[in-house]
């Protein structure tokens, strides 16, 4: 599937009609689509900055300079396996036998030149010897004696058999790789090879992150009846920890103006701002009114989605953005995913993640006239989206087992199995 169709909600193959039940009660507020709200968010996309880091922590992070090849590699010609070095030369005219005059294991060096007629016995990974330029395999020899006679009907090599010539793989001042590239564990086991024991990466953004709400409390805490305990928190610190990113600043704030006004003033200058709870339209939802009062400029509040559809988002004065995600577990996670995974891909200059589209291994209903989403598990063999348990929003399972959010659209009907639907990975 292309980019362009990944990125419609107008799916191939499709039966699914269009909505039908009557409209509810928020088909005429004002709300942006998911992809208009995480576009305008990745127009604020911008670089924190760069740094010097040792490589031992520099997994997770975003390379930011381009890294060239410290030397040819292989540095050497390399034995690719145990066997004999003789010169081709010597093949060529026939001879079988040769005088073992030294043994060569990885890492070390010869300490005589070769002859006619000689050989060298070396292991897999060793430096060949210049005037040697075959690899005879140790199981086409028979050895003994200090002797090495090479076996009967053995096919007729070839210069170089078994040999991994100098600079095959890179020349000295080749590009090794292009920035920006995470660095995940081939990329940091690369460029330990490539000897670079210091490297640039971006900067991470100074987070302050807040859960709302007087019915959450602390998992060491003691719990009631009314009571739930703080799961987004460890969702959220979780999810920034993939960054390598860790909140400079975690407050749970009560539902109280004046308690959430004093925890906001104080982290203003940071890069990025996280709230969870409070966004909605009850009477104890505070976070917009005071956001707004705090002096940070409303991007947009509601987006035409389900879960999640209260998201708020804004600018402060010195160019941070804030994140207000609705309070239930999945909605958090949602909002997590579709809104704030995509800014940070952006502002470490990574491509922003594409959906997959795969076939549903369920029917599926629709429930209302919004983008809906919902937990699946992406399979490879078959290939398919298959659906994970989900008893709604508030369900502390967040669709457990799931990998993708998949797209149930908001101008379809109900989903036939089989049909395709839109994989958005989390994570």
């Amino acid at each position: 599937m292309s980019e362009s169709s990944q990125e419609s909600n107008e799916l191939p193959n499709s039966s699914r009609g269009k909505w039908q039940k009557d409209p509810p009660f928020w088909e005429g507020e004002s709300m942006i689509s998911y992809r208009e709200a995480r576009d305008i968010l990745i127009r604020y996309a911008h670089s924190f900055g760069a740094e010097q880091i040792g490589l031992g922590k520099a997994s997770g992070r975003v390379l930011t300079e381009t890294i060239l090849a410290d030397r040819d590699y292989p540095p050497f010609n390399r034995a690719t396996m145990d066997g004999f070095a003789i010169q081709y030369r010597d093949w060529e005219q026939g001879i079988r036998h040769f005088s073992i005059i030294e043994t060569i294991f990885a890492g070390s060096l010869h300490s005589r030149p070769i002859g006619s007629g000689e050989c060298y016995k070396i292991m897999t990974g060793a430096p060949v010897p210049d005037g040697a330029n075959l690899v005879i395999r140790r199981e086409d020899t028979e050895e003994g004696n200090g002797m090495m006679q090479i076996r009967e009907n053995i096919p007729l090599g070839k210069p170089y058999l078994n040999i991994a010539r100098q600079g095959e793989d890179l020349h000295m001042s080749d590009p090794v790789i292009a920035r920006p590239v995470l660095c995940e564990p081939p990329v940091v086991a690369l460029l330990a090879s490539l000897g670079k024991q210091k490297v640039e990466v971006a900067k991470l953004p100074r987070v302050a992150l807040f859960t709302t709400g007087n019915e959450v409390v602390a998992i060491d805490e003691p719990v009631n009846a009314a009571q739930i305990r703080n799961s987004n928190y460890w969702f959220l610190q979780a999810s920034l920890h993939k960054w390598g990113i860790m909140p400079d600043r975690y407050q749970h704030v009560l539902d109280d103006k004046s308690a959430l006004q004093e925890a906001l003033g104080k982290v203003l200058s940071s890069d990025m701002i996280i709230l969870s709870g409070g966004v909605s339209a009850g009477d104890a939802d505070y976070v917009p009114e005071i956001l707004e009062a705090s002096g940070v400029r409303k991007i947009f509040h509601k987006i035409a989605i389900k879960p999640g559809k209260p998201v708020w988002c804004g600018a402060t004065a010195e160019g941070g953005l804030v994140f207000a995600l609705p309070g239930n577990p999945f909605s958090c996670m949602v909002g997590f995913t579709l809104l704030i995974q995509p800014w940070l891909h952006s502002c470490f200059g990574l491509p922003v993640p594409t959906p997959f589209g795969l076939p549903l291994q369920m029917a599926r209903k629709k429930k209302t006239p919004l983008d809906e989403f919902f937990p699946v598990r992406m399979t490879g063999s078959p290939a398919g989206a298959s659906p994970v348990a989900l008893n709604g929003s508030g369900d502390i399972r967040m669709g457990l087992d799931a990998n993708a959010l998949a797209l149930h659209p908001a101008e379809s009907g109900d989903l036939a199995e089989g049909e395709i639907v839109l994989c958005y990975p989390i994570g």
